[in-house]
Order: structure tokens, then sequence, then C-alpha cells
């Protein structure tokens, strides 16, 4: 969709950035889980986990052991400890790997860290979901990405969405998946301004939690214009809270709505990620070239 392929290697898996290039909060449950309804692509920059395995395969009904490390600019103050998203992936595959009585050898996994933490791009989501998907991949259990995405949910409501890592529209708490191959490919520029956003934080400041949904999708859309226009019917509904919470994002979006060849510009999740679609390739690594040198900016190569 925008340039970042889902595998890198066969001991490594790429966990590239979810976009939410439209976000609707369409309600609430009475447990207290937003209902939402997002069109999210995956791309543009990616985090990387890469896998070697240590001594024999196992078939105990003992966990194997799994060791991780943080590498990457934003490995600072990350935790490789039980409660890392990684590592508990890791290990609800090795559960389910046991329940069904297959060999997993011990691994020693690195996680390079290249997506800001906290930014609403679904950093460590998209993550974990990279460690299922690669684990599946080397201990040969083959599951369907459906049966993994299914594994995946007790760890977030985004997690789903980051497994299938396509484009899709997400509905729901997240758990409700439609894939969708009908968009072009967007020149785009993500931009994080070194702020960390609290998703609690954004949804106490929203001031309607039942929101009309997103707009029937066509069937497809027939080049970006087309998307582009479709995308202004539409809104995210945690931009405006958001904005309240940290109002240098609104700063990210004027400078992104100005520069020349910029299409639209928009928040992805919660923040404080925005993104922007250009006119092409070229307009979008000028922008890139003029915001601040200390803001987390990169551009899609196509």
């Amino acid at each position: 969709m925008v340039g970042v392929a889902a595998t890198v290697g066969p001991s490594s898996e790429a966990a590239p950035a979810k976009i939410n290039l439209a976000l609707h909060v369409a309600g609430r449950r009475a447990d207290g889980y937003h209902l939402l309804d997002t069109l999210v692509v995956h791309g543009v920059a990616a985090d990387r986990v890469d896998a070697r395995p240590q001594g024999e395969a196992s078939t105990s009904d003992e966990p194997v052991p799994i060791e991780l490390a943080i590498t990457g600019r934003f490995a600072a103050g990350l935790d490789t400890g039980p409660d890392n998203l990684v590592l508990r992936a890791a290990r609800l595959l090795d559960a389910e790997a046991r329940r069904l009585a297959r060999p997993r050898r011990p691994l020693a996994l690195t996680l390079e860290k290249a997506l800001p933490i906290a930014s609403g791009i679904g950093g460590g989501s998209s993550d974990a979901a990279a460690t299922l998907r690669l684990l599946n991949r080397l201990w040969r259990l083959d599951l369907p990405i459906a049966r993994l995405a299914e594994i995946a949910l007790p760890l977030g409501a985004d997690l789903p969405m980051c497994v299938h890592g396509r484009p899709l529209r997400a509905r729901g708490i997240g758990e409700t998946i439609d894939l969708f191959a009908g968009l072009p490919t967007l020149p785009m520029v993500l931009v994080n301004p070194g702020v960390s956003v609290a998703t609690p934080a954004v949804f106490r400041a929203l001031a309607n939690r039942d929101n009309p949904p997103m707009p029937e999708l066509p069937p497809r859309f027939r080049d970006a214009d087309h998307l582009v226009d479709w995308l202004a019917t539409t809104r995210n509904d945690l931009e405006p809270p958001a904005i309240h919470v940290a109002p240098v994002i609104g700063e990210v979006l004027a400078r992104l709505g100005a520069a020349p060849g910029c299409r639209l510009a928009r928040m992805s999740g919660s923040g404080a990620t925005c993104f922007a679609i250009f006119s092409d390739s070229a307009a979008a690594g000028a922008a890139v070239a003029k915001l601040p040198a200390d803001w987390w900016a990169v551009a899609s190569a196509g």
C-alpha cells in the first residue's frame, strides 16, 4: 500500500506503522470499550523483529525460554520484562503450540525500534503482531492469519488489524475486520513532533462518543483523487481531543496542510503522529525536508 513489505527475511518480520486514514468513534459498550469504525493501511516506516533459534526443539508442556533485546532509535525506556508486548505475544503462541502438541525451539528475539512510542501508529501492537507471524513461520505451526488474530486480541483491540497488516476496515472494538483491496498507492508522510500522547487522556477529552460511522466504502477507489475526495467526507474523531491534550499536533497538521502538493493532512489513531497524502513522492520528500529537525518524519517511496 505505502511501501513496507510484511516479511523482511526468513528470521525477520517487519512491523509496519498502522495508519488510520479515517477513525470514527461510533459508540461505547457497557464495559467501557469504545466502538470504532476505521479505515487502516500499513506502511511508510516499520520496526523489525528478528529471531535467533537456540537449543533443541521441544514438545514439553513447559514454556520454552524466550529472550528479548531491544535496539534502535526509540529503544530507550522500553522494558524487556515479561509485560513487553513482544514477549506476551510469543508466550501466547507458545501456549497455542503446546495445546497443539507442536515442537518449538527456544528463541532469542531482537526488536529494532524505529517507530516512536505511544504515537498513534500502533508500534507496540504491530511489534506483537509481527512476532506472531514470525514465530508461526519459524515453528512451522501453519496457523491461518485469522487464527493469529484471535490469539492476538487479548493483547489489545488493534492487534487483529496489525496481524493482518493489509488495508482493511475495522469495526466494533477493532475485532471485526473486512480486508479491502481497492486502495491506490499513496505518496505519504508520517510526522511525530516528539510528544507521547496517552490514549486514555484523549478519550477522556472526547466530547461525543456516539458519532456517525464512516460512509460506505466503494468497491474500489479509481485513483488517489477518488480516495482523497472520499476521505474528505470522513474524520478522525480523536483529533480534536488530542489537540486539546497536546496542542503541538495542531502545529504539525498546519505545517503539513500548507506544504506544496499536500492533498490531505490528518492525525492517525489517538496521536500524536500525523500523516499527509501528497500529489507525488517528490512533494512528500520536500515536505519532510522542511520540517523541524527534532521531529520524527519519514516519507513513503510511492
